[in-house]
């Protein structure tokens, strides 16, 4: 491909993909800052591996599985300190959560939990909670389908877990 034809190409690929890169970042990065560092670097591997793309596979698993390693990298290079500060972060948001709707509030505790899953956890929820079938999250995360319907009933019971913790603390204040 030419240069020309590759920019064309890569242009067209963010703007129809963009919300899927925005989505990835929002789960592994709570800052604002920090999420559009992880996008611009989604899309510096995007363009690298641009030349590579097979398009027997579909364009969006193609930018998930791109996004979501960039993201698990990213993840795991951040210091102690820098997690220690996203969960100081996430209680601070409790705080505002008081204001919010019953729903709202519910949603940032849902996205609050999901930023505590490991990496892979964390990847497989933000598919799932995108409406991608099991056959597809396979794909993209390189494991089988039927490890999938597992992960996935064994995060929604912690995730239940979880919000029934929390539920039972709150009434207990």
């Amino acid at each position: 491909m030419s240069g020309i034809g590759n920019s064309a190409a890569f242009q067209e690929l963010i703007e129809q993909h963009r919300g899927i890169l925005y989505k990835v970042a929002r789960a592994y990065c709570s800052l604002e800052e920090e999420r559009q560092d992880l996008i611009q670097e989604m899309m510096i591997q995007i363009w690298q591996a641009l030349p590579r793309y097979n398009a027997q596979y579909k364009s969006s698993t193609w930018i998930y599985r791109i996004a979501l390693n960039v993201a698990i990298s990213y993840y795991r290079k951040t210091t102690t300190q820098q997690r220690r500060q996203q969960a100081l972060d996430a209680k601070a948001l409790q705080g505002v959560e008081a204001d919010s709707s019953e729903k709202e509030r519910q949603f940032r505790l849902l996205e609050q939990f999901i930023s505590e899953l490991k990496e892979l956890d964390r990847a497989l929820m933000v598919l799932y909670l995108e409406d991608r079938n099991h056959a597809e999250i396979a794909e993209i995360l390189g494991i089988s389908i039927s490890n999938v319907a597992t992960k996935v009933g064994r995060i929604k019971d912690k995730l239940k877990q979880r919000f029934s913790q929390h539920q039972n603390q709150s009434n207990g204040r």
